[in-house]
């Protein structure tokens, strides 16, 4: 398991993203050399937590629970096939292109060591916006990308330090639950019936998606077996 590429993205206008300004770092290219990992603060006010990395709307991104996207080269050759269309690393606005990992189906909590310093902690899964959808140029992309439910993983800092293409990701740490992003993601977005079975990975959980499990139990009445 290894990363296949580091990605940023510069601020750049665009007609298609609900900033005022206008300006999005969604498209991201591989960097050249090594690149800083750290926590970057709290949503709102932190952005990325990659050096030199664009995040233009902190409203919904970034932030300490949101400070790495990863996305598996697979999953975008499975888009590549579906899309007729060739999609290199970055196209998902994805700051790690990982090869052998299996990330939409990694446990809520699960901790990646990547290169010789960095510790990673898998949130939660991407929600697709308009400014994906503009980004990428594909009609129903959202309804299509929400459908497949392979959305990539947010993940936090644990242990900053630096990254580059080549370093191996190793798995070092996985919990006693059975919460993937790829649930978490339907929970949130398609099937609100699984929200309870969040609770299981408590506050490894990106604290929205754990609130709003939290809230569904108290409003439904729902059992909760953790």
């Amino acid at each position: 398991m290894k990363l296949l590429s580091v990605n940023l993205g510069r601020p750049e206008p665009v007609p298609y993203t609900g900033q005022r300004d206008g300006l999005t770092g969604i498209d991201k290219r591989p960097a050249d050399g090594p690149v800083r990992v750290s926590a970057p603060g709290a949503k709102g006010i932190g952005g990325s937590g990659l050096a030199g990395d664009a995040v233009c709307e902190t409203r919904h991104h970034g932030g300490d629970d949101q400070a790495v996207y990863a996305v598996a080269r697979e999953d975008l050759d499975e888009w590549e096939l579906a899309l007729g269309r060739t999609l290199p690393a970055g196209s998902f606005g994805e700051n790690l292109t990982t090869e052998g990992v299996d990330v939409s189906g990694a446990l809520i909590g699960e901790r990646w060591a990547v290169g010789p310093e960095v510790v990673l902690e898998v949130t939660s899964g991407r929600i697709p916006c308009r400014t994906f959808q503009g980004h990428l140029g594909e009609k129903g992309w959202v309804k299509r990308f929400t459908e497949r439910a392979a959305p990539g993983a947010y993940l936090r800092v644990i242990t900053p330090g630096e990254v580059r293409a080549g370093d191996t990701v190793r798995i070092v740490h996985r919990p006693d639950h059975d919460v993937t992003v790829a649930l978490q993601f339907r929970a949130v977005t398609t099937e609100r019936e699984l929200l309870p079975r969040l609770l299981a990975a408590g506050d490894a959980l990106h604290p929205e998606a754990l609130e709003q499990a939290r809230e569904h139990v108290e409003k439904s009445g729902a059992t909760v077996k953790v």
